[in-house]
């Protein structure tokens, strides 16, 4: 039987998107074909980022590589979050009420709300004149 030997999802997070694959090894995480300490220089992006792999125990058990675009840095962070989840979910189906637990297998819905017309911002009015 021919067995699968990389596990690829999907992560999205506002304009985010992630597509990640996990790939049997020592843990090592390539973003973008970079460094991942690079490319997220913010300690708590990067502990963001792997939650996945740390409550299930397999931060050395397979190295990440991420490609993700869109964004800002904390959407891209959440993007690949819910991909390393979603991946992790492939690898292994007995992980499901480990990251079903800890909120991963979910899609962040939250978005920048539009600008209306007529005002300064989504919410903003512009100032009141009773004369």
């Amino acid at each position: 039987m021919n067995q699968v030997t990389e596990f690829a999802a999907t992560g999205r997070r506002k304009t985010s998107s992630a597509r990640v694959r996990l790939i049997p090894g020592s843990g090592k995480v390539t973003v973008n074909n970079r460094p991942f300490e690079s490319y997220f220089p913010v300690e708590s992006q990067r502990t963001h980022a792997l939650q996945p792999l740390v409550a299930t125990d397999t931060v050395s058990k397979y190295d990440v590589v991420v490609n993700v675009h869109g964004g800002g840095q904390s959407g891209q962070a959440g993007a690949m979050r819910h991909g390393i989840a979603r991946a992790l979910l492939q690898a292994d189906p007995t992980l499901k009420a480990t990251l079903r637990a800890g909120g991963f297998l979910t899609r962040d819905p939250r978005m920048r709300e539009r600008k209306k017309y007529g005002q300064p911002g989504a919410r903003k009015r512009f100032q009141y004149s009773k004369r």
